[in-house]
């Protein structure tokens, strides 16, 4: 029997976890042109395994107890976590209900508590899984090591497998409520513009760069700049050093701000509001005409 059933009685095998389910459009950038139904998936060993008929017995019976799948979705159908002090294993199903088979690269998986907090996030090389056929269910364990968990209260049961997807998305412009409530929309369409028209990032790349710079009557520079994250994965700011450089590409005003533990969405652009009180600045009458943010490590 699967190592994680062997302590338990026939009527305790049962799926302990939560179905995640994402859209061919949002993994692959490819849309279903046929009618989306429901889809009973076909049990698929991957072909280098060699159960024992029990193993086997044990899959099929949690494969036929799962409930379909659309035909334009990817579903992630935890069956089975175990933790221990170094690692959490999580046993899953991967199912594909679309009509053709699919090949997953790299991807980074969340691993989500009742409430959808995240518990623990690590990227996978799914390579290994191999070509799943279409509208079929492939068994897989997934490790977790220990640095990928956010807390160590991880509970055993109405746990959820997802796959992070802002990391299949381009990049694009995300809004703080309070920024969505104090912008016109006009404001906001401008500036999903401009984040559409600055150069690519490169991969794992962060960079802020300036919007607006206005000197206060009381001595101090306020700033906006775009915080830009090439990552593939969120990204904990918790603080940040930055220098502002005018035309002539010299130091105006410099400073170290506590963003509070802001969590960047990977490959995503947000705006900051930065004050220079006057003791930051460095040099009168800069010249704005040509202006940047300079993050100092």
């Amino acid at each position: 029997m699967l190592p994680f059933f062997r302590n338990k009685k026939r009527g305790q095998i049962k799926k302990y976890g939560k179905d995640s389910a994402v859209s061919s459009e949002e993994l692959f950038n490819t849309k279903n042109e046929g009618e989306i139904r429901e889809i009973e998936t076909e049990l698929s060993f991957h072909p280098s395994w060699n159960l024992s008929k029990e193993d086997e017995y044990v899959y099929r019976f949690l494969n036929n107890d799962l409930t379909p799948v659309k035909s334009n979705q990817v579903v992630l159908s935890g069956v089975e976590l175990v933790q221990t002090e170094e690692k959490v294993l999580v046993n899953s199903f991967v199912r594909n209900g679309l009509p053709a088979p699919i090949v997953f690269e790299e991807v980074e998986l969340f691993l989500l508590d009742e409430k959808k907090n995240v518990l623990a996030t690590q990227e996978f090389d799914l390579n290994a899984i191999g070509q799943i056929p279409a509208r079929s269910s492939r068994p897989w364990q997934f490790i977790f090591e220990k640095d990928s968990f956010r807390t160590h209260d991880i509970p055993s049961e109405k746990w959820t497998l997802a796959f992070n997807i802002q990391r299949f998305q381009t990049h694009r412009l995300v809004l703080d409520e309070s920024w969505k409530k104090q912008m016109p929309s006009e404001q906001q369409e401008q500036l999903e513009q401009i984040v559409e028209g600055l150069p690519p990032l490169k991969e794992k790349e962060f960079n802020v760069i300036g919007l607006a710079a206005k000197d206060l009557e009381d001595g101090s520079l306020h700033i906006t700049g775009l915080l830009r994250n090439g990552q593939r994965k969120n990204l904990l700011i918790r603080q940040l050093t930055i220098a502002v450089l005018d035309a002539k590409k010299e130091v105006v005003a410099e400073g170290v701000f506590n963003l509070s533990d802001f969590e960047l969405e990977a490959n995503a652009s947000t705006p900051w509001s930065f004050v220079f009180p006057k003791d930051m600045k460095k040099k009168s009458n800069p010249d704005y005409s040509v202006w940047g943010i300079k993050i100092i490590k």
